[in-house]
């Protein structure tokens, strides 16, 4: 029996409402006028002018010091959370805790890990952002990896701890292997939040040192122009091409499972 065309319609009408805005911001970034709001030609003269911006590339910069400190220490944590948690515990008390700081908002937490480093007495900087993305980014690998583990082949384990493996060897030899793509998808994951997040890194950073998020909500606030346009058209392709990605190898550790 052939579906009602009607159907189709809210269907097609809610991608048209999230995909139309991000559609006129890229093409829009190929604006040859200043007017963010009037296309008057083609041109790329706008990527040269962020890409020549002193205050952008700094921000880049300590964008990507970011990502990655948080990525590595995400990707850690994340995975010997998970691995605990589905291997050695049952207790959901502590699946809630672990869970928790993906869901709490951004707000909340920024505002909880602001306190948290004046009680502390830490200095703000790349480092405390840093620290205050892992806060999140462990909870997302965790999620990813554990899906993981629900696949994988606990006999494999079993029989190497029967052949008198240790649990270290076991698990470099045995799980983590059987682990790669899950941990590689949630690295990825860990690594785009951590590019895009704003509202933590506003709170834990210093002036001194802003983020590239943070540069854009500066540069914002005085009027959006194409080039801004044209540098949120370069991060959207990034972070879509890393979430891409990072799907495909959630895809291939259920092939493989």
């Amino acid at each position: 029996m052939r579906k009602p065309r009607l159907l189709y319609v809210p269907f097609w009408a809610t991608y048209v409402f999230l995909y139309a805005p991000i559609v006129v911001l890229v093409v829009m970034s190929f604006n040859a006028g200043g007017s963010p709001y009037s296309f008057e030609g083609f041109s790329l003269k706008w990527y040269g002018e962020f890409a020549a911006n002193a205050e952008i590339r700094r921000g880049l910069v300590n964008t990507l010091i970011v990502a990655a400190g948080t990525t590595v220490l995400s990707t850690v944590l994340g995975t010997l959370m998970a691995v605990g948690l589905a291997r050695h515990s049952r207790s959901r008390l502590l699946d809630a805790i672990g869970v928790l700081p993906a869901v709490l908002p951004d707000l909340v937490l920024g505002i909880g890990l602001l306190l948290f480093y004046v009680w502390v007495q830490l200095s703000l900087g790349l480092h405390s952002v840093v620290l205050a993305h892992t806060v999140f980014g462990t909870a997302f690998v965790a999620a990813v990896v554990r899906t993981r583990l629900t696949h994988a082949d606990t006999s494999l384990e079993e029989a190497s701890r029967d052949l008198g493996a240790t649990p270290v060897a076991t698990f470099f030899r045995i799980t983590l292997p059987q682990l790669a793509p899950g941990i590689a998808a949630g690295a990825l994951l860990a690594f785009t939040l951590s590019v895009d997040e704003f509202v933590i890194a506003f709170f834990t950073s210093a002036p001194t040192e802003p983020t590239l998020p943070i540069v854009i909500y500066s540069m914002v606030r005085f009027g959006v122009t194409p080039e801004i346009n044209a540098l949120a058209t370069v991060l959207l392709a990034v972070s879509f091409s890393v979430v891409i990605a990072a799907q495909r190898m959630t895809r291939l550790t259920e092939s493989f499972s």
